[in-house]
């Protein structure tokens, strides 16, 4: 779970609603200032247990560099709806939404720059559904996955999150959250941050937490299905994820043939706990992604392991 430092909106930046043709979703959006080329935008989707808010130290780095950023609420996630059906957040709908919300983006910005699709965590697998379910029209320009590993994750999370899916019918969401918060090996925050926090836990419907939980569990390995798609893709990380170790998300870009960035000072949320050096990268792979490059008669399509288009200066580390 990603722990936004604040929740103060940068400069062009507010919430919204953004009707889809699959409903209404919550959305936290920033735009570039006037002053500065707008060179894309971007879809974020947060994590297990996450939200729009994840990506808040992100918006101002990112808008700086003229990039119109969209975060959302996925289904039932936080300040989104959701139904209390554990179907309605199988994979599979929930990809369906993010094409829809990339639609609902397309549609309502005037803007013709490319439109970018990053997943943090949990969302990165939904997110490389979406691209593996649109393959043959495809609207995004890139897929970058975040802390996002090529299936299941590691062992000893797969047991907390298996602990908390059985917990959650029996105890309930108030009395688990306590339970969890004693088992919290990170510093507290303040307080504003913590009533968000729980707020968030609260407001989240459980089937999405039970049914996005098992996914992070059983998530089988699809990284051969999508190395073979021709898109432009980078995988972020920070040094210490212990969701998936770094060597997995590090052999799941060789296999992509994806550019790799691990970013210094961060452990499973580089996008909140090194904001700066993430925005750096995010930036220097979508300027590359959508740089033309000349025609390979010899290459058309992408083929596994071999280097796309924005990800040819494989791995890049990224230091403060």
């Amino acid at each position: 779970m990603s722990r936004p430092p604040n929740l103060t909106l940068p400069p062009r930046a507010r919430v919204r609603r953004m009707e889809t043709s699959r409903g209404s979703f919550a959305v936290l959006e920033c735009v570039p200032p006037d002053s500065v080329p707008h060179m894309g935008r971007v879809l974020m989707l947060p994590g297990f247990m996450g939200s729009k808010e994840d990506f808040l130290p992100l918006l101002e780095p990112l808008s700086a560099a003229g990039i119109h950023t969209v975060a959302v609420d996925g289904r039932g996630q936080h300040e989104s709806p959701g139904p209390r059906s554990e179907e309605a957040y199988a994979q599979g709908e929930l990809a369906a939404d993010v094409l829809a919300m990339s639609v609902a983006i397309s549609e309502a910005t005037a803007s013709k720059t490319p439109l970018h699709l990053l997943g943090h965590s949990m969302g990165g697998l939904t997110a490389r559904a979406a691209v593996l379910s649109t393959v043959s029209s495809c609207p995004w320009a890139s897929l970058t996955l975040m802390s996002t590993g090529p299936a299941a994750i590691q062992l000893e999370q797969q047991k907390r999150i298996k602990l908390l899916v059985e917990l959650l019918p029996v105890l309930g969401k108030e009395q688990l959250w306590h339970e969890m918060q004693k088992l919290e090996e990170r510093d507290r925050p303040s307080d504003h941050t913590a009533d968000f926090l729980r707020r968030r836990w609260i407001n989240t419907v459980p089937e999405q937490l039970m049914v996005t939980g098992r996914q992070l569990m059983t998530e089988p390995d699809r990284v051969n299905e999508l190395a073979a798609v021709a898109l432009p893709m980078m995988v972020v990380c920070g040094q210490e994820d212990y969701a998936w170790p770094v060597p997995w998300q590090r052999e799941m870009a060789a296999r992509l043939g994806a550019r790799h960035a691990v970013i210094t000072g961060s452990a499973h949320s580089p996008n909140v706990e090194n904001p700066a050096d993430t925005a750096r990268a995010l930036i220097s792979f979508w300027e590359s992604a959508t740089r033309p490059t000349p025609p390979n008669p010899r290459q058309s399509s992408a083929v596994p392991g071999r280097p796309r288009a924005g990800s040819e200066r494989g791995p890049l580390p990224v230091h403060r």
